[in-house]
């Protein structure tokens, strides 16, 4: 496989994971994209879509780090990108605790996390501290604009996901825009890495 199409994988990586996820949301009774996870949307009748979603975006994320391992700008950003995409691998492959009230039923916290849960907890902040990392090793490679640019998503980034999980986590204050932050937080970080695969493909 040429190394182009091993980039263009980072290129659609985002834009797919973030369609799915806007249209499952939209459809989905009782949640609220304000307040309630992506990961939520794994949970269901309907929640196999998501947990699709998960896989194909880690997928693409991974090769998209073998196309970096590749082009040789910087292997430990390589690398880093490879454990973000097993992040989200390891998201989709064993699925989120009840949160927020949703679904509708069980308590905005959980008594107990299952192993499940617990497991999708670790490999999501594996994966968001390694993109975050990413985006400051990555910076170091590059003309000004483009270090300003990372450094500026890797901040951000890493600000509002921790924003997202201390509303999650039954933050008072920010409980009812944990989705909100999370959703931001997303969108940084896909922008990013979509813009580094266009930087990488079109040097």
């Amino acid at each position: 496989m040429g190394n182009h199409v091993l980039l263009a994988c980072g290129m659609a990586a985002g834009p797919l994971f973030t369609i799915a996820y806007l249209a499952e949301g939209a459809g989905r009774v009782g949640y609220r994209p304000f307040r309630h996870p992506v990961s939520s949307l794994a949970l269901g009748r309907a929640g196999w879509a998501q947990t699709f979603n998960f896989l194909v975006a880690g997928s693409l994320s991974l090769t998209f780090a073998a196309g970096l391992w590749r082009a040789g700008p910087s292997r430990g950003g390589a690398l880093l990108m490879a454990v973000w995409a097993v992040g989200l691998l390891g998201a989709g492959a064993f699925r989120t605790d009840p949160v927020c009230g949703y679904p509708p039923g069980p308590p905005d916290q959980p008594q107990h996390h299952t192993r499940a849960g617990a497991l999708h907890d670790l490999f999501s902040l594996a994966g968001f501290l390694a993109l975050a990392a990413a985006c400051f090793v990555f910076a170091l490679s590059g003309a000004a604009g483009w270090t300003i640019c990372s450094i500026a998503s890797g901040v951000l980034f890493a600000a509002t996901m921790a924003l997202a999980s201390a509303a999650f986590g039954g933050h008072q204050r920010w409980a009812h825009l944990g989705g909100l932050f999370q959703r931001v937080s997303l969108t940084i970080g896909w922008t990013w890495q979509t813009l580094l695969a266009v930087r990488i493909l079109y040097a």
